[in-house]
């Protein structure tokens, strides 16, 4: 089969590598459609956490051998560090990531443990279900900074599941980080759409809380990131949202979604300042910006992770009550969630791009190229 993969320090290679054998409890998922995620275009620059050779890709979807069309959920927990039981997976300390820690999604096929897969709703395309996953970091990001009770009792709904999974026994280092929400995992002799949650399932299972009314909110970044968590303020009933980038493009993209732009935000926006700043970049510069366009007792909800460093006045974090927060990731409840959600907003802003081009869209991305907000590798016919 044909593979991107991540071969050394700044290099990649477009290759021929051997099919996957599933193992027990896996199943074999051909892949339509996987996402090229910012976090790869930096990471693939230096040997961390993804050792080379590596097949990299997180962001994927694609079909079962019994033709059912899945997502993939590609974090997993442990299940049962204290993190898990509290209901805060995304900070396990064990967690794993396909396309980080083992073969992801930048291959015509990938083995992925069968706990991980989420039925796709009926007519969701394949280039917008490779957005589900950068959609379940938002939903999070939002479940952490939202407003009243909405966060509060979405927060408090995953430690339930958590502990009821736990204590069950069904999040287990082989299941995936969806195998509490889907049921039992699935054996690679069962046809997989039998136990996956069906569309209709996922969203009663997963319905968002009632829309909450917020103060202004701003997002620094226009790419794939700042664009989902637009689209997730807006679906739960914010009306003031600015979105901060310095491209025409993308913030012409923004505005088609429901935003109001600007190409800087440090003499933008209301004097008292915003409610929550969402930073989709990551930057020093953009870290410094959330907290100074930040309203007193706001939340700054750091998302972006394009450097390690920060400026930041911690005087004025001190005497605002002003929250940071990272997020990363996803729980259970949030990519469920996504996959419910991805059916009802607009996703069709990914650029698809056939696998032979693979290797020099990515190099292009990785060279600075803007034009593409988010390459989506697409699965080309014999």
């Amino acid at each position: 089969m044909r593979a991107l993969v991540f071969t050394g320090p700044g290099q990649m290679e477009l290759r021929d590598e051997p099919l996957p054998e599933p193992g027990a409890d896996e199943v074999l998922v051909t892949v339509e459609a996987s996402g090229i995620c910012g976090s790869e275009l930096h990471g693939f620059r230096s040997v961390g956490m993804r050792k080379p050779p590596l097949i990299m890709g997180h962001e994927f979807a694609g079909r079962t051998p019994d033709d059912t069309r899945v997502v993939v959920n590609p974090l997993h927990t442990c299940g049962r560090c204290p993190a898990c039981r509290a209901g805060r997976t995304p900070v396990c300390r064990n967690r794993q990531l396909l396309g980080v820690h083992r073969a992801g999604g930048f291959a015509e096929q990938v083995a992925v443990p069968a706990g991980s897969l989420h039925a796709l709703p009926d007519g969701l395309d394949w280039t917008a279900a490779a957005l589900i996953e950068p959609l379940a970091n938002a939903v999070h990001a939002w479940r952490l900074a939202a407003p009243g009770p909405a966060g509060r009792a979405a927060t408090a709904e995953a430690a339930a599941t958590a502990s009821t999974a736990a204590t069950a026994g069904t999040a287990g280092a082989g299941g995936g980080s969806g195998a509490a929400v889907a049921g039992a995992a699935i054996a690679p002799v069962t046809p997989a759409s039998a136990a996956l949650p069906s569309a209709s399932t996922v969203s009663a299972a997963s319905a968002p809380p009632p829309p909450q009314p917020t103060g202004p909110i701003a997002i620094l970044g226009a790419g794939a990131i700042g664009l989902v968590c637009l689209l997730v303020a807006r679906h739960r009933g914010a009306t003031d949202v600015v979105v901060a980038d310095p491209s025409p493009q993308r913030r012409a993209i923004a505005e088609a979604l429901g935003a109001e732009t600007v190409a800087d935000l440090t003499s933008y926006g209301p004097a008292s300042g915003f409610d929550i700043v969402f930073d989709a970049v990551g930057v020093p510069a953009t870290r410094a910006a959330s907290l100074e366009r930040l309203a007193p007792a706001g939340t700054a909800l750091w998302l972006g992770l394009a450097a390690a460093e920060a400026t930041v006045d911690g005087n004025d974090i001190v005497r605002s009550e002003k929250r940071v927060l990272g997020s990363f990731a996803y729980s259970d409840a949030d990519f469920s969630e996504a996959v419910a959600l991805a059916a009802s907003v607009d996703l069709d802003w990914a650029t698809p791009v056939p696998m032979s081009r693979a290797h020099t869209t990515f190099m292009e991305l990785a060279g600075g190229r803007t034009d593409i907000i988010k390459a989506v590798l697409r699965r080309e016919e014999d």
